[in-house]
Formats: C-alpha cells, structure tokens, sequence
C-alpha cells in the first residue's frame, strides 16, 4: 500500500497506475486518504465478494424473518416440483 497526494499523482499518473498493480495506492488530500486506485482484477475479485456477502446476509434475514414469524419454511424441492422445474 502506498499513500500519494492527488497533486504528484496527478504529475506521474502512469507510475502510480504501474504502482496500483502491484499494490493499492491511495491518493491523499490535506494527509487524509480520499481515493484509493486498485487494479482491474482486484476490484473485480471485491465486487463479487460483496454481492456474494449481500446474498448471504439476505438468506440470514430470511430466516431470522421466518424464525420471527413462527413459519415453516417450504423445501426447495417442493417450490421446484410446484413450479414444473
């Protein structure tokens, strides 16, 4: 991880993208991070791990709602027989 100020980024953009992949570079403004620059495959890899963690705080929700609720929770293999699938 390397910190940067928006100002020398801005004059040596090329090395700081060079930079991003070997590491994240943060940009910084007044010595507070404000930016950070990752390379493609690491955002990618972060993006699918959060919608991954989405999915599964939904389900934790839905049983936490199904619990709540006193239901009985209907099989999958009864929702894909009902449904033809």
């Amino acid at each position: 991880m390397t910190d940067i100020p928006i100002t020398d980024a801005r004059d040596r953009l090329a090395s700081v993208i060079d930079e991003a992949r070997r590491g994240t570079v943060y940009l910084t403004r007044r010595d507070r991070r404000v930016a950070a620059i990752v390379d493609p495959e690491t955002l990618a890899q972060l993006e699918a791990d959060a919608e991954e963690l989405s999915d599964i705080r939904a389900v934790d929700e839905a049983w936490a709602e199904t619990e709540r609720l006193s239901e009985t929770p209907i099989p999958w293999e009864d929702v894909k027989r009902e449904l033809g699938l």
